[in-house]
């Protein structure tokens, strides 16, 4: 089946097969079909707890309150999926009647899209894109009062198409409830949500998996095409990422683009030196492979709600800046069994590749998701139903392998796209430059509290890194997570590493500015007293809804 993955897509053909039996006979079927076929899991290496398996779904582009702002009600009019709480359901730090009612983002400085928060309905899930870059955001926040948003970050639709203020700027000032984002509602009422979480640093998509996979946006190695606004430059000479370069080398990169290599180490090269398996997987990465719709290469694309878009975006893609972990010109495992191991894929792999690793007990110790550009939740080209067919899709499948009850899932974003959230969070790192503007034109607080970058010695204080910056989703979905919680305490993109340094590297650290050293674990969104007796929650991928 493997060799068949070069040129055909027989692991979604498996995974069709699998919902609809779940669909037509409920998921009592699901984890007997799938274990019937699934090799026994490896035994893998020791670990602090009692998770031998984390998978990282890292989607796009949502703020905590764009999805989550009044969990755990929502209006379930007619003809949307139903979402009702369970009792004693915890309340999050969402919106409270004050600023559904009486927003700040009603200032004046915003002009036409001056706006109290509002429903964005199920019709509504295709939108524009917003502004999510370094400045913007942090004007946006306006020191602290959080209530310049349309003005900074807000762009107007259609989409949606309509009238009113989804047609000006004040778009941005949109939510969903559970009748939209159904699926995530109900695994925040199963499993672990945190409502305290936030990007590591101010801005957009590539300033997101860096924090995701290293802790660190300083340490820009070499440069192509010019460096533009993507890059700070330091009164000391340190180049930080502050904007969305392609990575160098990769054979999908844009030839106009800025394109940016990084030194320093990522999680993954942690991993490797300690022998753990692992693997970055991401939509469309197998160049062999050719769509239903006939294209191939970098050019293979997929077409959801928001229209058609190629499958692989390099500027997303998990570890391309590093060339210790960098698969530049995508080059395919020798086998199956090399997935998650030292090969010539380098541990970087398609998302296809994942399931079918999964469904033949190949699962790695550590998995980084990336999924298809078209469900990947990016506003302006995807949305949160293509969003919820893939997650959904991906933990019902997880959940009916014999290795569920060692796994633990965390779906977390790169940046909020610009939406709203009422919720600034702690300032950690400060910088001052051009592109700063927290605290006022120019500065995020003072340089001389800053990180060090990359270089100590010539860079003590590396700016570009003003963080942390705006809250963002993030849920906990295991056997061993706590059910119906939610996580008030400070996390942000680095957790995740921080969490797999402690659980499978003895407590190791990245060192050099990283923000894992700073950064507190998830541990405390599991229960590690006792598992849950199953531990499963399967989900219809369309309605979001139990079976």
């Amino acid at each position: 089946m493997f060799e068949k993955l070069k040129t055909s897509e027989a692991p979604r053909r498996t995974l069709a097969v699998l919902l609809a039996l779940a669909i037509a006979v409920g998921p009592t079927a699901t984890p007997a079909l799938a274990a019937s076929g699934a090799k026994p899991a490896n035994s893998g290496p020791p670990t602090a707890t009692p998770i031998q398996h984390l998978v990282v779904i890292f989607n796009e582009n949502q703020s905590f309150d764009h999805y989550f702002g009044t969990y755990p009600v929502a209006t379930n009019p007619n003809g949307e999926p139903q979402f009702f709480a369970a009792p004693n359901t915890p309340t999050v730090n969402g919106y409270a009647p004050a600023l559904l009612s009486n927003n700040p983002n009603l200032n004046p400085a915003n002009g036409n899209g001056a706006s109290n928060p509002f429903r964005l309905d199920r019709s509504q899930a295709v939108t524009a894109d917003q502004d999510h870059d370094y400045m913007p955001e942090q004007q946006a926040f306006d020191m602290g009062l959080m209530d310049l948003f349309p003005a900074n970050t807000g762009t107007a639709g259609p989409p949606p198409s309509g009238t009113g203020i989804t047609q000006t700027n004040g778009l941005v000032m949109g939510y969903y409830d559970g009748n939209t984002v159904t699926a995530l509602w109900n695994y925040a009422q199963n499993f672990a949500l945190s409502d305290n979480s936030y990007g590591s640093t101010f801005g957009p998509s590539t300033v997101g998996v860096m924090n995701f996979v290293a802790g660190q946006t300083n340490g820009v190695s070499a440069t192509l095409n010019g460096t533009g606004d993507e890059v700070n430059g330091g009164p000391d000479g340190s180049l930080t990422v502050i904007g969305d370069p392609d990575p160098i080398g990769d054979v999908c990169a844009s030839p106009t683009r800025n394109q940016v290599s990084m030194g320093g180490q990522t999680i993954g090269d942690l991993l490797t030196a300690a022998g753990i398996s692992w693997g970055g997987f991401m939509g469309g990465f197998n160049l062999s492979i050719v769509n239903s719709n006939g294209t191939t290469g970098c050019s293979r694309s997929s077409t959801g709600l928001a229209g058609t878009t190629a499958d692989y975006v390099p500027h997303h893609s998990l570890f391309a800046y590093w060339s210790t972990d960098a698969n530049p010109a995508h080059t395919r495992p020798a086998s199956l069994k090399e997935i998650g191991h030292n090969g010539l894929a380098n541990h970087e792999y398609d998302i296809l590749d994942f399931y079918e690793a999964a469904e033949a007990g190949l699962l790695p110790a550590v998995s980084f998701l990336k999924a298809p550009a078209y469900q990947d939740a990016h506003p302006g080209y995807s949305d949160p139903l293509d969003e919820q067919n893939f997650v959904v899709t991906t933990i019902n499948l997880l959940e009916s392998l014999p290795t569920w009850k060692s796994t633990a899932v965390v779906i977390m974003y790169d940046d909020s796209d610009g939406w709203y959230d009422h919720q600034m969070g702690p300032i950690v790192n400060t910088s001052t430059g051009p592109q700063d503007a927290l605290t006022g034109q120019g500065t995020c607080g003072t340089a001389a509290t800053s990180l060090p970058g990359l270089n100590t010695t010539a860079n003590p204080n590396a700016l570009g890194r003003c963080g942390f910056g705006p809250r963002l989703p993030m849920l906990v979905i295991s056997p061993w997570a706590r059910q119906n919680f939610v996580d008030h305490s400070v996390t942000n993109q680095t957790s995740i590493i921080r969490f797999i340094e402690d659980n499978w590297l003895g407590g190791q650290r990245i060192g050099q500015g990283s923000f894992d050293a700073i950064s507190n674990s998830i541990v405390q969104d599991f229960d590690f007293a006792k598992i849950r007796h199953n531990g499963t929650l399967f989900l219809d991928p369309n309605s979001g809804e139990p079976f």
